[in-house]
């Protein structure tokens, strides 16, 4: 899914929902204004995906894709609430890898 939704920040190949909430249209058209964000979010989205997928790196691709989550359930929170149970599933589905991997982080805390 987070890899689906960066190749969209870059080839623009899936249509706006005809029921999106205008307020969140109107978002959208301002973050492509500015040039540069829409283009590093898909390029965090791609790599934390692909990042995802490997045993080896997932504990590093929770991580990676955490600030894009947060950053979608905020702008879900605030303009399109229909959107949360997905957003929900998907903290769910990553908070399930962070602590399934949690011997990983431990170095990073521990003294």
């Amino acid at each position: 899914m987070f890899i689906n939704a960066g190749l969209d920040k870059f080839f623009h190949y899936m249509p706006i929902p005809k029921e999106m909430p205008e307020k969140m249209v109107q978002a959208g058209k301002a973050f492509m204004e500015i040039g540069w964000l829409m283009p590093l979010v898909g390029s965090i989205e791609i790599l934390g995906g692909l990042l995802l997928i490997f045993d080896r790196t997932r504990a590093l691709g929770a991580i990676v894709i955490l600030p894009v989550l947060t950053g979608i359930l905020l702008a879900n929170i605030n303009m399109a609430p229909s959107g949360l149970p997905i957003v929900f599933v998907l903290i769910g589905i990553i908070l399930w890898v962070i602590i399934d991997n949690r011997e990983k982080y431990l170095p990073m805390i521990k003294g």
